[in-house]
This record gives structure tokens, C-alpha cells and sequence, in this order.
């Protein structure tokens, strides 16, 4: 059987990886490569017509992709739930970020400020801008390149409070999480696969993702730090 190919996001790449092997230890004749990229250059690559068989990004960049005709209409599949957690250098100081006001301040107190290309990244520029204070802060912000995860810019110490999500910050060298943003400003994000236009075994591609939405995988969600959707 030709091998499924998916793209994905760096987001879910190693919960990708062992949702890959617990499919296979029930299907061992599936053979299935998933590639991961930063979000922005994974939906490009499907845009510009690249052959993939599946693809799981950011609920709402597949919703783009659908309105583009590039991921088959009905075929969204919600998996996990992923939230937003704050990170320093190991060794350092934590800051209180326990309320809204206390992780303005550490905000405004951080000598540097990373975050990603992802929808993470845009929701946070989102609430600097809410909290007025976009332009204070504009010259301490260093964003992650697509593909490189804020922790390791964190661990090098070139960011002293970074923010991504969870799942691409544990097991991270070299960093200390502090925790997730406070209930009132906490950022989530739907992860989602969905079915490509060309992909040339739909069926296969479908069972795989309603392998992945059912309970069988929750605990595997959970342990990358997300919950299922």
C-alpha cells in the first residue's frame, strides 16, 4: 500500500508521531509520513498544489483551505485542544501570571518577548494591542521563525519570556514553564485534520482521522499537554 502523506504544523508533530504508532499497532499494514513545518508554510504548500494525502493544521487555517477548494469540504476532523503556556529560562525567576494583571505586568517587565508565526502568536499580538501596549513593548519582541519553537529561543536566552503552545514546549531544554495564560485572556487553539483534494486514498485517510478523534487516543492527547476536542 502507498503511504499516507500528511502535513502538518509543528504544534502536533510529536503528538502526531505517537498517534502514527498506536494506528499502525492496530493497522501494521499502513504505512503513514507525516511531515511537519511551521503552520504558515504548511498551508502554503497545500495552496500551491503540493501532493499530500492529509493535512492537520489550525482549525481555522482549514477552514481556509476548504473555502480554497485545497481540503475536501466534509472532511474536517476536530482532534485535540490546545492551550497557550508561558516559559523562562531554566534557573530564572517566575513571574505571576496568575491573573490577567499580573501577566500585563511581567509582560511589560520582560527585557524580551518571543512568540510564534502561528494562530498563538496573532491571538497574543491580538491582546497586546487590547492591552495598549503594542508599541511599548514592539522592540523586545523576537519572533520564532516558522518551524522554530520559541523554548529553544528561550533556552539560548534570547528570549526571556516566551509563549507557545504547551505541546511545543514540553521537553524543551533549557526552560522552565511557568504555566498557562490566566482564564480570562487564555488563548486555544482546535487542531484539525483534514482529507486533501488529492489525496489518492480518501477512505484510508478518513479512518486514520476518526482513529485519532476517538477515545482511544485521549490519554495520548493529555500527555502532550492538550485535550481532546
Amino acid at each position: 500500500m502507498t503511504p499516507l502523506r500528511l502535513i502538518s504544523s509543528m504544534a502536533t508533530k510529536a503528538l502526531l508521531a505517537d498517534l502514527v504508532a498506536l494506528y499502525q499497532s492496530q493497522h501494521p499494514g499502513i504505512a503513514i509520513h507525516i511531515e511537519s513545518v511551521g503552520g504558515v508554510d504548511a498551508a502554503k504548500r497545500v495552496q500551491a498544489g503540493e501532493a499530500f494525502d492529509g493535512v492537520v493544521l489550525a482549525s481555522d487555517a482549514i477552514d481556509k483551505l476548504i473555502a480554497g477548494g485545497h481540503v475536501l469540504s466534509d472532511s474536517r476532523t476536530d482532534l485535540v485542544r490546545s492551550g497557550v503556556a508561558v516559559a523562562v529560562p531554566a534557573g530564572q525567576p517566575w513571574p505571576d501570571i496568575s491573573t490577567e494583571a499580573a501577566l500585563k505586568a511581567a509582560v511589560l517587565a520582560a527585557p524580551s518577548l518571543g512568540y510564534s508565526t502561528g494562530p498563538s502568536g496573532v491571538q497574543l499580538a491580538q491582546r497586546f494591542a487590547a492591552w495598549g501596549i503594542s508599541e511599548t513593548i514592539a522592540a523586545r519582541i523576537v519572533q520564532a521563525p516558522p518551524g522554530v519553537p520559541v523554548g529553544a529561543l528561550v533556552a539560548q536566552g534570547q528570549v526571556a519570556l516566551g509563549f507557545q503552545q504547551l505541546s511545543e514546549m514540553l521537553g524543551v531544554a533549557g526552560i522552565s514553564i511557568v504555566g498557562g495564560l490566566p482564564p480570562s485572556v487564555e488563548i486555544i487553539t482546535t487542531f484539525s485534520g483534514s482529507v486533501a483534494t488529492r489525496c489518492a486514498q480518501p477512505e484510508a485517510l478518513r479512518a486514520l482521522l476518526q482513529f485519532w478523534q476517538s477515545e482511544a487516543c485521549a490519554a495520548l492527547k493529555e500527555r502532550h499537554g492538550m485535550a481532546p476536542a
